[in-house]
């Protein structure tokens, strides 16, 4: 790989991992606008290994008292907030885990097209700036969340199975929706983040192990850490942006290059 590439790629999924305008959506542009070969599984792995260090690093706090806290209410030790919160990001991620498990390759197969990308950037984006709009101020934090809010939130995380719905998107959508805060409901996304990362890389890593290919470790070690740096700063600003702008300049963005895709590939 060239370092060009590395760099490139690994900042962009860093950043597009965590901000509502799609992973996909930006990683399908990079072939097209270069003549770059396929960066390969192992890469791949790296990336999200890198984009999981920096979720888990920036909510270390946050998961050592819900891994404490769940592990006490598994040993009849009660359930407080934590404990809770730890509950319903496992049961928001077994939507996504069920659909996608079972509808994998049909995704991956017929629905990778640039058209449905780009339509998913500017439909999703659309109900995105409506369900910002509509709760502007105030909202509940994802510690006051029912069972029908995270049912609510799992399901639609599930759509982000479609290229260009945006996994942060979707999920910050819901939540607003549902009447949360914009930083309680981007809290939220990004710790239901976790087991999806955590699965989806573990999917790369048996297709990794089943490969015969020979690994490029400096390109793979720089884009993991690159992408964890990236992801982590990401993170940090996204929450500081949203509770001072809103979700408004992402929802331009979206339409801005879900036309664009729209008009390049039709």
């Amino acid at each position: 790989m060239e370092w060009l590439q590395v760099i490139l790629l690994s900042v962009v999924q860093g950043l597009t991992e965590f901000l509502p305008i799609s992973s996909s959506a930006h990683l399908i542009l990079v072939p097209v606008l270069t003549d770059w070969e396929d960066q390969g599984l192992a890469f791949d792995v790296a990336l999200h290994i890198g984009s999981l260090a920096a979720v888990a690093l920036y909510f270390r706090h946050e998961l050592a008292r819900m891994a404490g806290s769940w592990v006490g209410s598994l040993r009849g030790g009660g359930m407080d907030e934590d404990a809770r919160l730890a509950w319903w990001v496992l049961l928001a991620t077994v939507p996504v885990c069920l659909i996608g498990f079972t509808f994998r390759d049909a995704i991956e197969v017929g629905m990778r097209s640039p058209l449905i990308i780009g339509a998913s950037l500017i439909g999703f984006g659309l109900v995105l700036g409506y369900a910002d709009w509509r709760r502007r101020r105030g909202g509940r934090s994802e510690y006051q969340l029912g069972l029908r809010d995270v049912l609510f939130i799992g399901g639609a995380q599930a759509l982000a199975l479609i290229p260009g719905t945006s996994r942060s998107g979707i999920t910050i959508t819901a939540a607003l929706l549902l009447g949360m805060s914009r930083e309680g409901a981007a809290r939220f996304s990004f710790l239901l983040s976790i087991p999806v990362i955590v699965l989806a890389g573990g999917l790369e890593i048996v297709g990794l192990v089943r490969e015969s290919h020979a690994v490029d470790w400096p390109a793979v070690t720089v884009g993991a850490i690159l992408s964890g740096i990236s992801a982590y700063l990401c993170i940090h600003y996204f929450l500081v942006f949203i509770k001072r702008v809103g979700m408004q300049p992402f929802v331009v963005y979206r339409l801005l290059l879900g036309g664009w895709l729209l008009w390049l590939f039709w």
